[in-house]
């Protein structure tokens, strides 16, 4: 057990009163600063979008995905987006109610969706609340620094793509090796 420091009351109850030695500093830890900036980013996007359109962050994720890739299924979308199937699948609903998205019959059962003229309109609307929030990211940047940065941001997105991969195929390795013991 690590050796963690207890004062006064935290001494009988057995309570840890002290921070811990062994801490993270939060100020320096690069997935918390990326977390709370992609919140704060998501947060500031999704209040715009309800408050202008009634639409949240994640309609808007379907509908800029259909805008650049016409004919997605929502599969599809859900793996483009890295967004979790059902928050798709409850977005297409969403979408279909306003008529801002159309599904049509596609092979082997799929549903291709596509943007109608009122939700490519509906991007257009959208597109500057986005982009706002990049603007907000990179004010301070030059263009060499944004490049970097987008870079860096990109080759972490593929390590950590590669090694939820990685881990996924273990533990699915690990459940059958337990099945057979």
């Amino acid at each position: 057990m690590t050796d963690v420091p207890q004062t006064g009351a935290g001494r009988e109850s057995g309570l840890i009163t002290e921070p811990l030695p062994n801490s993270i500093d939060p100020d320096h830890f690069t997935p918390r600063l990326l977390a709370l900036l992609s919140n704060a980013l998501v947060w500031r996007e999704s209040h715009e979008l309800r408050r202008r359109f009634g639409l949240g962050t994640n309609d808007w994720r379907v509908i800029s995905s259909l805008g650049l890739r016409p004919g997605m299924a929502a599969t599809d979308v859900a793996e483009f987006t890295s967004m979790n199937k059902a928050v798709v699948s409850k977005s297409v609903g969403v979408l279909t109610d306003r008529r801002l998205i159309e599904l049509s019959d596609g092979p082997r059962g799929s549903r291709p969706m596509f943007l109608t003229r009122a939700g490519a309109e509906m991007h257009d609307l959208m597109m500057p609340v986005s982009l706002r929030g990049q603007e907000i990211v990179l004010s301070h940047l030059e263009p060499a620094q944004i490049t970097q940065l987008n870079d860096l941001l990109l080759a972490m997105l593929k390590e950590t793509r590669a090694l939820m991969t990685l881990e996924s195929e273990a533990g699915v390795a690990s459940a059958a090796r337990n099945e057979r013991a």
